[in-house]
């Protein structure tokens, strides 16, 4: 497995944590607009921590984003799937990375 692979589900989380701390700018219009923004950046700290804890354990980090990618899909409308369909991929590139790790290092491979 090459290094681009390892790296593609990392990339794209944080890709995807850039995409949703753009929806926290919308906060400067309001009167409060320090309280407001901090209070939209959540989903992105949210993201920030499930993206350092994927990293480090990619297969428990992986079911994460699925869940709440499925449960994104489930619980809100069609426009949420622009945000749940990335969650769920990374998810799956997170799972199938740890997957290809864990046999990696019992076939006696290097690792990273």
């Amino acid at each position: 497995m090459s290094k681009s692979f390892y790296y593609l589900p990392r990339i794209l989380s944080v890709l995807l944590t850039i995409f949703i701390s753009i929806f926290a700018l919308d906060a400067f219009s309001q009167p409060r607009w320090l309280l407001a923004f901090l209070i939209h950046l959540i989903p992105t700290f949210i993201l920030i921590a499930l993206t350092i804890f994927a990293w480090k354990r990619e297969k428990v980090g992986g079911v994460i984003y699925l869940i709440i990618g499925i449960l994104l899909i489930v619980f809100s409308r069609f426009e949420a799937y622009i945000i749940a369909l990335p969650l769920i991929i990374i998810g799956l590139l997170f799972i199938l990375n740890g997957f290809f790790k864990n046999n990696k290092k019992k076939r006696g491979g290097n690792d990273y």
